[in-house]
């Protein structure tokens, strides 16, 4: 067996084709802010990578770079500038954050009405209650990615491994929704018994960040495999699914070219729901 591999690089370039028409016939330009604290690599090259798409869809770019050196005051400050910027229509603060910056102080400054990450109590709180105003990017993306490649997620039985606030307890709540209808298990560092969680599956999303922790013989055949996961491995990014589960698993996206290009096109589709109120 060789999984179906769900190549989330075709629908990102579909979806920002669709943004890049709908921008073009809009009367007033659409701007998305980004604020990265520090320098570190993959935070830079993820930022830089939105702001590259930004320019294929005509969305200016507004772009704030903090030295890791500043305090959470510092930062609040960025966010209530992008606040009150009338060629901000939404923005993101790129996570994570260095150690001693208040994430919760941060995220909660951001006005919902510009959260284009849908991480703020705000929208976090709307998602809980089924509104999805602004959805979470890398949650909106695995379910169009799923979706994309017909992966029957109603009854199914999800494996959610790590429960960040980007990705697995948002995710498990879009898809634990009456809309969805599967059947979520969030696990996390304190789960003692992954391993059987995991063969037991008939969905795995990995958002560890361990590198290719997950094997093949770990895996129920059959399963759909979604890795999320980073890690910086001798200068190269891989996954938290080892290659080889490709072997065993009936479709899988991989890491890098699965969920990663969805979720950056999910950003530009988050911003210009922002701007139109078009859902």
């Amino acid at each position: 067996m060789s999984a179906l591999k769900m190549d989330g690089k075709v629908i990102a370039e579909r979806i920002r084709k669709e943004i890049a028409g709908k921008v073009a016939k809009l009367s007033t330009p659409i701007g998305l802010g980004t604020i990265l604290v520090g320098s570190d690599p993959g935070s830079v090259a993820y930022v830089d990578g939105k702001h590259k798409d930004c320019a294929q869809v005509g969305i200016k770019s507004i772009k704030v770079n903090l030295p890791d050196s500043v305090l959470t005051a510092d930062v609040v400050a960025a966010v209530n500038k992008l606040n009150q910027d009338p060629n901000c229509t939404g923005f993101i603060v790129q996570l994570p954050l260095p150690s001693g910056i208040d994430v919760q102080e941060v995220l909660s400054a951001i006005d919902p009405k510009k959260d284009a990450d849908g991480l703020t109590p705000t929208n976090l709180g709307n998602l809980v209650l089924s509104f999805n105003e602004i959805i979470p990017c890398t949650p909106k993306a695995i379910v169009a990615l799923l979706s994309e490649y017909k992966i029957k997620l109603s009854g199914a039985k999800v494996l959610i491994i790590g429960r960040g606030l980007t990705v697995g307890r948002p995710l498990s709540i879009l898809l634990s929704q009456k809309a969805i209808n599967a059947t979520i298990t969030l696990a996390h560092s304190a789960t003692s018994n992954l391993s059987a969680l995991i063969k037991e599956s008939d969905v795995v999303i990995a958002a560890i960040g361990s590198a290719h922790f997950i094997k093949p013989e770990m895996v129920k055949p059959g399963a759909v495999i979604v890795d999320v996961g980073i890690t910086r491995v001798d200068d190269k990014l891989v996954g938290d699914v080892d290659p080889t589960v490709a072997q065993i698993a009936s479709a899988m996206a991989p890491m890098p070219g699965g969920v990663g290009p969805l979720t950056r096109a999910m950003l530009l589709q988050n911003v210009f729901e922002l701007a139109t109120n078009e859902r």
